[in-house]
């Protein structure tokens, strides 16, 4: 497969193309993936010299990339393989330099990695000075829009220059390793795929927690809130993949049928369910790795009457004969006590229990899939426990796949590596099809148009903590409770 390639970087002087793109660009010349063909042109609108934004390049890299994984001549190589033009994107008549320096044998990634609102403008110039061909890739950063309304209008900007099958969405939840890992666990493991439906499945619970909180980035975040930054995007994703049916095939678009499928058949959470199916926060002055914080509107520059979420969590439900009657508990927030990704499937009890009575609530298998920090997987199983005097009690224990320790890897790809090369290797299956989005977006929009009718403030809780009480009593009316409170 061709994988050669000319890379155009606009925004390159950013926080994701240098914390992020670089540094998995430079994992995969290290790994012999990028071809030897292969140029990158950095974009941005700083007035810098070629050879400054390589040594500047060169010094981020030794920063971020892990001590035992930098290599200096590599790295050298690498980033000599960077030009840089300095470009006002609005400005049409600068694009005839990107024409200058393309090859036309090569196919072209354009790596739009700035604000959404500068997608149509950039695409629309490029196709003016000739750039764009059926050999064209685009690569697409999250948020697309922040609402319904808006995603259509960058996607109808995007769709007038670039057919559908041209455009990569790109989700870095997807790229992760154990996301892609719930294909194979589903369909290649009869174990799993006969008891993935509702006779056999209670409950499932998704979290993705954050210990940080706004990071400099209130500006942004106080606009989008947590529901449109997590919940749209990475959360619907992951239960998009553990709820949809086996696809016919691998390819892109049969996996992203299923998708659409799921979301098409989420519940309506109407203003009459809404206190118990959703609850959202927002964090208060606490503590986070034994040090004092400060709450959300205590942070630089924020607006004290800010009533933006930082916390959401949700009572999904499914309404198609898979999981009719298996509610989906989702959650996400800053400020938790952990950084934290993972899924836990419960499985239901043997119709008949025959074992200790005080040791009931044990007799229910979990499957839980982690994300981060240590990507892998447990089955909870019961055994007896060992000894003379135990009798049959039962004992509680993990059948245990930490991914860097079984398949003994130096390391487990980044998302984004892995998302790259699927983008240079043409393949969509990892990314974003636009009735995904949109269907997603058709969902989470009434749940936003639900709290502003309502006027309900979000409910207050300590940095550091799990949330707040609300979300546990969410899942507690269901006679359940979260993992960790297990």
């Amino acid at each position: 497969m061709e994988t050669s390639c000319d890379l155009m970087l606009f925004g390159a002087s950013g926080d994701l193309a240098q914390r992020k793109l670089f540094p998995a660009l430079y994992q995969l010349d290290r790994a012999g993936l990028l071809a030897p063909e292969s140029r990158i042109l950095a974009i941005a609108r700083r007035d810098t010299a070629a050879e400054a934004f390589r040594e500047a390049l060169l010094v981020k890299l030794e920063a971020l990339v892990r001590a035992g994984e930098f290599d200096r001549e590599l790295a050298g190589r690498f980033v000599a393989r960077v030009d840089y033009l300095r470009l006002d994107f609005t400005d049409t008549d600068g694009f005839l330099a990107l024409n200058a320096w393309r090859n036309p044998g090569n196919h072209l990634i354009v790596y739009m990695a700035t604000p959404p609102g500068m997608y149509g403008v950039i695409a629309r110039n490029l196709r003016a000075q000739g750039c764009c061909t059926e050999r064209t890739r685009v690569v697409v950063e999250k948020p697309i829009g922040h609402d319904l309304e808006s995603s259509r209008v960058i996607n109808d900007e995007l769709a007038e220059v670039y057919h559908e099958s041209q455009l990569f969405r790109i989700d870095h939840y997807l790229g992760k390793e154990t996301v892609q890992n719930l294909i194979a666990l589903r369909f290649a493991n009869n174990l799993f795929a006969s008891q993935w439906d509702q006779n056999h499945i209670s409950h499932v619970e998704i979290t993705v927690a954050e210990s940080m909180g706004i990071e400099g980035r209130w500006g942004y975040f106080d606009q989008a809130g947590q529901i449109r930054d997590m919940i749209q995007n990475h959360l619907l994703q992951l239960l998009c993949l553990i709820a949809m049916d086996p696809p016919a095939d691998l390819s892109a678009d049969s996996i992203r049928d299923e998708k659409v499928k799921v979301l098409k058949a989420l519940k309506r959470i109407t203003p009459d369910i809404m206190e118990q199916y959703v609850v959202r926060g927002q964090y208060t002055a606490g503590t986070s790795n034994g040090q004092s914080v400060p709450g959300y509107l205590e942070e630089e520059s924020a607006d004290k009457s800010s009533e933006t979420e930082t916390f959401v969590a949700l009572k999904v439900e499914i309404d198609n004969w898979r999981w009719s009657g298996v509610p989906f508990y989702i959650r996400t927030g800053k400020r938790m006590p952990e950084k934290m990704s993972q899924i836990i499937i419960h499985f239901k009890p043997a119709p008949h229990y025959i074992f200790d009575p005080d040791q009931k609530h044990l007799a229910n298998n979990k499957l839980i899939i982690r994300l981060q920090p240590d990507e892998g997987m447990a089955l909870k199983i019961l055994t007896k426990d060992q000894g003379l005097d135990k009798g049959m009690r039962l004992r509680q224990g993990p059948l245990e796949l930490t991914f860097s320790e079984t398949f003994d890897t130096d390391r487990i790809p980044d998302a984004y590596e892995r998302l790259l090369w699927e983008v240079m290797r043409g393949n969509q299956y990892l990314f974003v099809r636009r009735d995904e989005v949109e269907y997603a977006w058709r969902w989470v929009d009434q749940v936003i148009r639900n709290w502003h009718e309502s006027g309900e403030p979000p409910k207050r809780y300590a940095a550091g903590t799990w949330g707040p009480v609300a979300s546990i009593a969410m899942i507690t009316r269901d006679g359940r409770s979260w993992y960790e409170d297990v």
